[in-house]
């Protein structure tokens, strides 16, 4: 009865890998079935590298979108990631039982608020904010990136902190009996055992950054054009699918679906690169 049980959970548990394969396998074949032939049929070089999007003149370059969305994935991660891998550590090796009560439901709370909450939060707060300190419109590339490094926290944060954890305490106390202290035992012994999971969690974040839209959209100023710099507005490729794919047709639909082929292999680029670094940390 029990081999039966088993075998029956094998089943379950291999239709469902399959499920995910197949789900996948779907999408990479809409889209490279789709985006490919436009690709080749406006030009792989004017597809890439062309500097001007006027779909009304047939005109499709992304570059100025795949440079916005490097951009503000970069700000992401430099404001992002010290913030959320210094917090990691302080919550699983620093914080009081009373405060961690706390700051993990706030945490966690952080990962539940939908997109567009953050979204309307950088409209009314840090657009203003950026405006007035900074000048210019306050819809610009460090405002989108402020925000998206204020939302990729909680997956740092959760991701981080659970590697931190995982590290055996006899790391630790080995540290403490060679006389470092427990700042220096934690940030010296802890943190490098767990460099593989902190990876992981970067990994993630800017997976987070890259795809996310809405609350870009609301805050990056949406302009079609190279980035010119900090306090000026940018586009992303997934803003420049949300914004235009309502009303696209025919050739601009289709450049659409490219754009989206093109994420999806930058994407894969990225996790490819963060999973062979990752692999040399860990030899390392």
């Amino acid at each position: 009865m029990n081999k039966n049980k088993e075998k029956i959970m094998q089943l379950v548990f291999l239709a469902a890998a399959c499920a995910s394969i197949a789900l996948v396998a779907m999408i990479c074949f809409f889209l490279f079935a789709n985006g490919l032939p436009t690709i080749g049929k406006i030009g792989i070089s004017d597809f890439l590298l062309g500097q001007k999007w006027r779909p009304n003149n047939d005109i499709y370059g992304i570059l100025p979108m795949i440079m916005g969305s490097i951009y503000v994935t970069l700000g992401a991660c430099i404001t992002g990631v010290p913030i959320g891998i210094l917090t990691a550590i302080f919550m699983a090796r620093f914080c009081p039982s009373g405060v961690y009560k706390f700051l993990k439901p706030a945490v966690e709370l952080l990962a539940g608020i939908p997109s567009v909450i953050y979204g309307f939060f950088g409209l009314v707060v840090l657009v203003p904010f950026i405006r007035d300190t900074f000048g210019g419109t306050g819809s610009s590339m460090l405002t989108a990136s402020l925000l998206l490094g204020m939302m990729i926290l909680p997956t740092l944060i959760s991701v981080a902190e659970a590697a931190l954890r995982a590290v055996p305490d006899s790391y630790y106390e080995g540290a403490l009996a060679l006389g470092a202290g427990h700042v220096r035992s934690v940030f010296f012994t802890v943190v490098p055992a767990a460099k593989s999971g902190i990876m992981a969690a970067i990994i993630l974040g800017v997976g987070r950054a890259i795809g996310e839209t809405m609350a870009v959209i609301m805050v990056a100023g949406n302009q079609a054009r190279m980035p010119q710099g900090l306090l000026e507005g940018v586009r992303t490729m997934t803003t420049n699918i949300v914004i235009e794919m309502g009303y696209a047709a025919d050739l601009h639909r289709d450049a659409l679906i490219a754009t989206a082929v093109v994420l999806f292999i930058f994407i894969m680029l990225i996790n490819l690169t963060f999973s062979y670094l990752k692999g040399k940390v860990v030899q390392q």
